[in-house]
């Protein structure tokens, strides 16, 4: 929360986009004086202090794909157009209490067959609070957190994370997400997931320290690097 608050600690590593889940509405981000502004930037939430922001730091602009399903409230298409590279981001905050079949990844797995058509192009970027695991997994859910790689894997879009630090679903050694900011209750929920092609052009995935951001959040940032001609 309070994203005005945070983003010259976001902005020191030069972000082309960022993706803000708890973030306040545009009427109350009202940044610092000194601090760079976005240049194109969405905003979905019901709560006006609570919803996902997405920022733009360069050309890029954004366009919500028309197949937009409100009812997946914080699972965002977005078509992003620069001079360069354009491709498909789903901003993702999975977060909907008043879904009665689940309110974390099984929102994701509902969307993700929603936008069966838009995933099978060959730039699609999935990123944000997945709020999700393999950890977690209940069998008796087809929308659980395995289920939700497997039928991206299908689709060949893949976890930036685990295919840059060689890692296994449900075996992270890098947290993103410590419960009521504790070390001792690390867990990781936050994920980028790319498109093959995308895959090859990944430079670097870093993933932020507990002990320099557990002030600012219970979160850490999830940070991925592409080289793209």
């Amino acid at each position: 929360m309070a994203f005005r608050k945070k983003a010259d600690l976001i902005l020191q590593y030069n972000p082309d986009i960022v993706v803000v889940p708890e973030c306040e509405n545009l009427e109350k981000l009202k940044f610092n004086v000194d601090t760079k502004k976005p240049t194109d930037m969405l905003w979905f939430g019901a709560n006006s202090n609570k919803g996902l922001g997405i920022f733009s730091y360069t050309d890029f602009r954004f366009k919500l794909i028309k197949t937009y399903k409100p009812e997946f409230k914080t699972i965002i298409p977005i078509r992003v157009t620069g001079r360069k590279y354009s491709f498909d981001l789903y901003a993702i905050w999975a977060n909907n209490p008043g879904d009665p079949d689940g309110q974390y990844v099984e929102q994701v797995w509902k969307a993700l067959h929603h936008y069966d058509k838009n995933l099978k192009r060959k730039q699609s970027v999935l990123i944000g609070d997945f709020n999700s695991n393999t950890i977690w997994d209940k069998k008796y859910r087809k929308g659980n957190h395995s289920n939700v790689v497997k039928l991206l894997e299908k689709k060949g879009i893949v976890s930036c994370y685990h295919l840059f630090y060689k890692q296994t679903q449900g075996k992270e050694e890098h947290p993103t997400f410590n419960l009521y900011r504790h070390k001792d209750k690390p867990y990781h929920i936050d994920y980028c997931f790319v498109s093959k092609n995308l895959s090859e052009k990944m430079q670097s995935v870093e993933v932020g320290d507990h002990d320099s951001w557990r002030q600012h959040s219970d979160h850490v940032p999830l940070i991925v690097t592409f080289t793209v001609d």
